[in-house]
């Protein structure tokens, strides 16, 4: 039985760009040459949950890939029915980006039902563009619209990324290293993830453009290709970001070595300066009879002109051997 807990939102397209808002029993009474129908749900909606094995008129196939945990993308097609799964951008507040939000839809091409468990704003967007009457007219642009937002979102998020990345580049050749070495395991990770899910998003949407449903025109078959091109290109971009990681991870280790050998030899050749000094003034501090100017009260100074002789000629003799 629908009830008003079953839908998050159900709406009739009007093939123009617009759509209305039904009720549960305007949704039990649809048909086909109605318009389009998109039912938008959460699946872990008991009512919902129900609806689907009970009413929806889908395979066991399709409810469960509407209902699965297991979200890695992909499409299923069987004759004119489509399953496929989608990962968006998680652009919630608060929330990280690489914490993906899954999307799943089934459409026969009359009926479109999208099952969710965390907010996507794509479908938000949609749903909007819908109620201004510029929204999808069919199934084919709604899957065309859904993924265009998908993508767009991601391009935001690589972007920021690479703004980053260029941000911790500048700081290690201009020897600002402090805290470089956090945000660039933080970057690494962050573009690790977005390309591990970025990738099989990749192939369902392969499938979707060379496994063209019937009432999938060759229109937008070529538009979803060119947002498949453009994904390609964010995936080749987060490659370059790992890569340039890498480099600024070598730069950076390079440089705290360098700083480490620069401390490390002024400590040695602080010790070659004095090491004879040292020998010198402890021999001079032996407890043996016999030794010169013990008696004298100028002896201290004469002790202390000759070490300073004596730094001046190491000295000296560093700088010629360019060790200084």
């Amino acid at each position: 039985m629908i009830t008003e807990q079953t839908f998050s939102h159900a709406l009739l397209l009007d093939g123009n760009g617009g759509a209305r808002h039904l009720t549960s029993a305007e949704v039990d009474l649809w048909r086909q040459d109605q318009g389009i129908l998109w039912l938008h749900m959460n699946f872990e909606e008991p009512a919902a949950l129900a609806w689907l094995a009970e009413e929806a008129g889908i395979s066991q196939l399709a409810y469960e890939g509407l209902v699965s945990e297991n979200t890695r993308p992909r499409v299923i097609s069987r004759g004119e029915k489509l399953l496929m799964t989608l990962r968006g951008v998680n652009t919630n507040p608060g929330e990280d980006p690489e914490d993906m939000v899954s999307i799943r839809v089934w459409t026969d091409g009359k009926r479109i039902i999208t099952t969710y468990r965390r907010r996507l704003l794509s479908t938000i967007d949609i749903i909007n563009s819908l109620e201004e009457g510029s929204g999808p007219t069919s199934a084919a642009e709604f899957l065309l619209e859904l993924n265009e937002r998908l993508v767009e979102r991601m391009n935001d998020t690589v972007e920021q990324l690479e703004e980053k990345m260029l941000e911790l580049e500048e700081l290690v050749l201009s020897g600002d290293t402090d805290g470089v070495r956090r945000q660039l395991a933080g970057v690494r990770l962050q573009g690790v993830v977005l390309r591990r899910y970025f990738a099989p998003q990749r192939e369902a949407m392969n499938r979707l453009v060379f496994d063209r449903m019937p009432w999938l025109d060759e229109n937008i078959a070529l538009i979803l290709r060119d947002i498949n091109d453009r994904l390609i290109r964010h995936i080749e971009d987060l490659d370059a970001i790992r890569e340039r990681a890498s480099v600024v991870q070598e730069e950076l280790v390079n440089s705290m070595s360098d700083a480490m050998n620069q401390r490390t030899y002024v400590l040695t050749v602080a010790a070659a300066i004095f090491l004879p000094l040292g020998f010198f003034t402890g021999l001079m501090g032996i407890n043996v009879g016999g030794m010169p100017g013990v008696e004298d009260p100028n002896a201290f100074w004469v002790v202390t002109g000759m070490s300073l002789i004596t730094i001046i000629i190491l000295a000296i003799v560093f700088r010629m051997k360019k060790w200084l």
